[in-house]
């Protein structure tokens, strides 16, 4: 007899965590809930896959067997999980949480605590893709925490996309703080070559063609190049984001000592696009910094 999939509930279901609830939808789980603080996407998203909004947090956990959450910062970690009153942990024995969002690594060891406290598991399942592959279920998706949280999950995440194991509690923040850190030097980097290439009047096509087949090459120039050319900045990472996470890398660094100029330098452009009014754009949209005449 096949095992039986695990109920699901989604807090967040913004273009992540509503793409992932679609997809699980289409493989056949029971998504019983959702909630988000857009009460919108929220209703929604529950119309989609046939499920009810949850009215408190504690609902939620309450609804399904496995939470996952994809929320926006540390912050919304802290009052998700422990808020006096309504949070996630209120009857929340035995049920798994798996948390998604680009988080610092502190946050995830504060919450792996509170969720053990409580009779429950927890695992990092940190995203290293974007809406197309939510939806698709070819996320790369890395995971930290305990050896049984990681096999209770293993089935469900495998819908999602490609696991790749990290390690203990934060690391899998940890890695993906570089990760993202790297592409964003790279998207800045992309920015500034192909600005400096449109000033000389060189054809981009060209440009981005021998970008390609040398050591310039890099998946950013795949994902944004063309946007960066074409001005098209729909959002699949924002700039917003973008700042976040290359800050969490820097604050790694400074714990560690050590000085990241690229990384700063890069997480200032992206902070410039948001002083300018432009964070909820796309990253590809730190061209407007770099190409002549267009900021």
């Amino acid at each position: 007899m096949a095992e039986s999939k695990p109920t699901v509930a989604f807090v967040g279901v913004g273009r992540m965590g509503s793409n992932m609830a679609l997809r699980l939808n289409d493989c056949g789980y029971t998504v019983a809930s959702v909630i988000d603080t857009n009460q919108h996407m929220a209703m929604v998203v529950a119309n989609e896959v046939g499920c009810q909004v949850a009215d408190s947090l504690a609902a939620a956990s309450a609804s399904a067997d496995v939470i996952i959450t994809v929320v926006t910062n540390d912050q919304s970690m802290r009052d998700i999980y422990m808020a006096e009153g309504d949070n996630l942990l209120e009857g929340a024995a035995g049920k798994l949480f798996i948390n998604c969002a680009t988080l610092s690594p502190a946050i995830h060891r504060e919450v792996d605590a509170a969720v053990s406290a409580a009779g429950a598991e927890a695992l990092e399942a940190c995203m290293a893709s974007s809406i197309t592959q939510a939806r698709d279920g070819t996320l790369y998706l890395m995971t930290a925490g305990s050896n049984a949280a990681q096999d209770r999950a293993a089935g469900l995440l495998a819908d999602l996309g490609e696991v790749r194991r990290i390690g203990s509690v934060g690391q899998a923040a940890e890695v993906k703080a570089l990760v993202n850190m790297v592409m964003n030097i790279n998207t800045a980097g992309l920015a500034e070559g192909l600005g400096l290439a449109d000033a000389l009047g060189l054809d981009l096509d060209m440009v981005m063609e021998v970008f390609s087949q040398t050591g310039a090459n890099s998946r950013v120039l795949e994902t944004d190049g063309e946007d960066m050319r074409d001005r098209d900045h729909e959002v699949y990472f924002s700039a917003d984001h973008a700042a976040k996470d290359s800050g969490i890398a820097l604050d790694l660094a400074a714990e560690e000592g050590l000085e990241l100029p690229l990384a700063a330098a890069t997480k200032a452009q992206f902070v410039r696009l948001m002083d300018a009014g432009k964070g909820e754009l796309d990253k590809s949209a730190v061209a407007e910094l770099t190409f002549k005449g267009r900021n």
